[in-house]
């Protein structure tokens, strides 16, 4: 085997040629238009090298056909001159035309390409400059969209016939659900920061895993709940599980809008802040602190794939890595087209965007260590950890954020690649996430990747599921309410019975001190009742926004009491404390909580002193 095939350059064609044996060469030679070919190696070396230059080159270059002109020039303009064959198919679907050799690879006899490209990876460099000077860059690759989502997802299988005693080939079209997610994903963070602010969420105090309990009362809230509800009778081994409930209890951490208290989230100032803030900045701080977060590796999502918290462990890479290789890719998708998600791993590796996820993938495996491992694959294993690592980073944490809208379907059975692996027998499909067929990114999704640098969110959909009466109440009509039009009611509104709410003046005042908004309820109100509000609900919306608004928490502060009025008055009105305390009542000061430090050290320069705790 010549030397060059593990080398990580070849500074010149001379080198390469005195890496191959002289049967080798022979053969590059009778590539030559000649009928003076030498026989001796060092004459075979020189021999070539005369036709590696000037017009010679240029001759063999035009030889070559179309695709294997694309090979050199991909290789030429490569910053290490090496041919890199999986980003090659990726980008131009076939391999160049590197000759023939027999049923076993034996018996090789080498096309044109090999005088260019020694061992299919590497062009040396002296050629590569002498190249450069006339082969142009190789076009840029492109993501292949459409416009419409696809209806229907193609799947085949092989199963035995009986009556054939072989087997066949079966086929079928399966329906596409297509789940809009950008308005979805904005209204499903205020009701999970909601449901959040109602100690309604438990998580471990170890993983930070949200409790099954609290999935489930995360998905009544969510926006047509999870993207699948399994169904009670179904084998464990058939569950698909939860998606996005678990993803929004793990967003909100990593985002620092929660945080673990009794084990229970409650949200923090940011979380507060975040309930009035506009939904998409949130979503936009979510997803750029989720890139960089420790709390999860995506690929433990993978059930399939053991070993990930012990041998494996070691090997894994680091997640934040592999997320910024995806995010360059969304980046250059066209927003509101869509793609599949097979076109989208294309793009990932033609574009030179892979990643690794594993520097050791002997020591992950499928359900037994020694015959299960991954490292069986020998390096094939692309679909199975990047490929899984990535439909779960789009869909269990793309999707809910509302940066992509998908399209989807039942996960059992619509990736047959895992099928020749040892210990997959019995698995209904390889992950939660395989379903996941198409995928479209949103405006909302171009400003969080900061393809766009302004947002304006689409309007609420109107849906007349209420009217609003001149009573104050707000009486269901129609069809059901979803659990999020019922949450968002609940805080706003006190529920009088089964399908009436009445607006009453504590109910709002409490809902403005969590932060929320009597503009969010009006807009939501004339959304969900398809008219304007009648004057009376706009006059009491006005007063008690005006009542709620005339009061501002300025932080805490420590009661100083003077001994006598004229003490009170001196240090109220003195250049160095005023700044620092307000008077209240004849002999009493105000000091704010982060004045306090200064304010002792001034009341000390004008001769008096504090007494800790009074």
């Amino acid at each position: 085997m010549p030397y060059y095939q593990d080398q990580l350059s070849i500074a010149t064609v001379e080198e390469a040629l005195q890496q191959s044996s002289v049967d080798e060469l022979k053969k590059l030679a009778a590539l030559l238009s000649t009928n003076n070919k030498p026989t001796r190696k060092a004459e075979l070396v020189a021999f070539i090298q005369r036709h590696l230059i000037g017009e010679n080159l240029r001759q063999l270059w035009r030889e070559l056909d179309q695709l294997q002109q694309a090979a050199v020039a991909e290789t030429v303009h490569s910053p290490d001159g090496f041919f890199n064959a999986t980003r090659f198919y990726a980008k131009y679907l076939a391999e160049p035309n590197w000759g023939t050799s027999d049923q076993y690879g034996y018996k090789r006899q080498p096309s044109v390409l090999c005088l260019f490209i020694y061992g299919k990876k590497i062009i040396p460099k002296d050629l590569q400059t002498r190249l450069q000077a006339f082969v142009s860059k190789p076009k840029e690759v492109s993501v292949s969209s459409v416009d419409k989502c696809p209806e229907f997802f193609h799947i085949t299988w092989r199963e035995w016939d009986h009556k054939t005693g072989k087997r066949v080939v079966k086929e079928k079209e399966i329906p596409i659900q297509q789940c809009e997610m950008e308005t979805a994903a904005q209204q499903d963070l205020l009701a999970v920061l909601r449901l959040i602010n109602g100690g309604k969420v438990s998580v471990s105090d170890k993983t930070g895993f949200p409790s099954t309990a609290s999935m489930n009362a995360i998905a009544s809230v969510l926006t047509d709940g999870d993207y699948y509800n399994d169904d009670e009778t179904v084998n464990a081994e058939e569950k698909i599980g939860f998606i996005k409930p678990f993803a929004w209890a793990l967003l909100v951490q990593a985002g620092g809008l929660a945080e673990l208290s009794n084990k229970r989230l409650t949200l923090t100032k940011a979380g507060q802040k975040a309930l009035t803030a506009p939904a998409a900045d949130t979503i936009r701080t979510i997803w750029k602190k989720w890139l960089k977060n420790k709390l999860l590796d995506e690929l433990r999502r993978i059930d399939s794939i053991k070993g990930q918290t012990g041998k494996g462990k070691q090997g894994l890479t680091a997640p934040d890595k592999r997320r910024e290789a995806i995010t360059q890719a969304l980046k250059d998708c066209p927003v509101g087209c869509w793609m599949t998600t097979e076109e989208f791993f294309r793009y990932i590796l033609a574009k030179g965007y892979d990643f690794e996820v594993t520097r050791n993938p002997w020591n992950l495996y499928i359900s037994e260590a020694n015959y299960g491992s991954l490292g069986n694959l020998d390096g094939d294993d692309w679909a199975i950890l990047q490929g899984r690592y990535t439909l779960c980073l789009l869909f269990e944490y793309a999707a809910t954020l509302g940066m992509i809208n998908i399209a989807y379907v039942h996960p059992s059975g619509v990736r047959p690649d895992y099928g020749d692996l040892w210990g997959t027998d019995d698995l209904f499909f390889f992950s939660r996430y395989d379903g996941l067929a198409a995928l479209q990114l949103t405006p909302l999704g171009a400003y969080c990747l900061g393809v766009d640098h302004n947002y304006t969110p689409p309007p609420l959909e109107l849906r007349s599921i209420f009217r609003v009466l001149p009573n104050l109440e707000i009486a269901a009509t129609g069809e059901p309410l979803k659990p999020v039009d019922t949450l968002m009611l609940d805080v706003y509104a006190q529920k009088i019975s089964d399908a009436v709410w009445r607006l009453e003046t504590a109910k709002l005042l409490s809902a403005m001190e969590e932060g929320c908004t009597v503009t969010q309820l009006k807009e939501f109100l004339q959304a969900r009742s398809g008219h304007e509000l009648p004057e009376t609900v706009n006059q009491f919306l006005a007063d008690v926004e005006a009542k709620g608004n005339s009061l501002r928490d300025r932080g805490q502060a420590r009661l100083i009491e003077c001994a006598d009025t004229a003490l009170a008055v001196l240090i109220a009105n003195d250049s160095r404390t005023k700044k620092l305390c307000f008077l209240a009542g004849e002999k009493h000061l105000v000091v704010p909580t982060e004045s306090e430090t200064k304010f002792r050290n001034a009341v000390k320069k004008l001769g008096y002193s504090i007494p800790l705790g009074g």
